[in-house]
């Protein structure tokens, strides 16, 4: 499984929006990491944030 799918379901799985360092620490992943797989799921549109630096699941 790559990061950027790792980091897409956790954020799935969430039921609140997550920031990047929740998500560090739910995964353990390293932070540019998931700062890089944030920015591929951004230009995705597969992720959207609904209150400032969280983010969740865009609706499909």
């Amino acid at each position: 499984m790559s990061v950027k799918e790792e980091v897409l379901d956790i954020i799935k799985a969430s039921p609140n929006p997550l920031s990047a360092g929740e998500v560090e620490k739910l995964s353990g992943l390293e932070r540019k990491a998931i700062d890089k797989a944030f920015t591929e799921l951004k230009k995705e549109n597969a992720i959207v944030s609904p209150i400032r630096c969280k983010w969740e699941a865009a609706a499909k």
